[in-house]
């Protein structure tokens, strides 16, 4: 396993693979892996040649005074995990790589971004779809593997690839979920137990 930091190197990598007919998967991740991470890994190897396995908080997403800075992250313990989910590179690059200039183009999709939770968070969509289309072209994956917990996210990521005309395609896999039914996600740390068992409610 390889740990890759600049977006130049892992397009090298990709075009190398991907001239050789191999096929390349990419797991999108903001770290602090979990089971639902690694079910997505463990899938994604089985079905593919090569596995990226991207690890970055991205600024873009958080609004003013939302959580970046307190976002749960530990990337010795993340590194390990890839290991041994059988990851072949991770793309772990730092924020001035993957934005270099203030002022950056932005990616939004049009009537689908601010509803639902977007109503509520109005930049956030905007930033993710802007880190998925730097992902995508920097990592170039044939398959792109994302948990079915994200939906409207997954809705989105579905709609750049189509009208982009990008040629990865998507895979999406079910949720995985604790014992009391609380679909896994990095950001359950923020909860006691009590509250978890009051979030599982949703999914009953």
């Amino acid at each position: 396993m390889k740990v890759v930091k600049q977006i130049s190197a892992i397009q090298d990598i990709s075009d190398y693979y991907r001239c050789l007919g191999k096929k390349v998967a990419l797991v999108p991740t903001m770290g602090f892996l979990h089971e639902g991470h690694i079910s997505l890994m463990l899938k994604a190897k089985d079905e593919n040649d090569i596995l990226v396995t991207s690890i970055f908080v991205n600024p873009a997403q958080f609004s003013k005074g939302e959580d970046f800075d307190k976002y749960p992250r530990d990337i010795t313990r993340d590194y390990h995990i890839c290991d041994k989910a059988g990851v072949d590179y991770i793309f772990n690059p730092e924020s001035e790589e993957m934005y270099k200039k203030p002022g950056f183009t932005t990616v939004t999709v049009s009537d689908i971004s601010d509803k639902l939770e977007g109503k509520f968070r109005p930049e956030h969509f905007t930033g993710v779809a802007t880190i998925v289309v730097k992902l995508l072209n920097a990592v170039k994956p044939d398959y792109l593997y994302l948990g079915q917990k994200d939906a409207q996210q997954n809705v989105i990521i579905k709609k750049i690839i189509e009208d982009l005309n990008n040629d990865t395609k998507i895979i999406i896999c079910q949720t995985l979920r604790e014992e009391n039914g609380l679909a896994m996600s990095s950001r359950n740390t923020y909860l006691s137990e009590d509250e978890k068992n009051k979030a599982a409610v949703l999914y009953y």
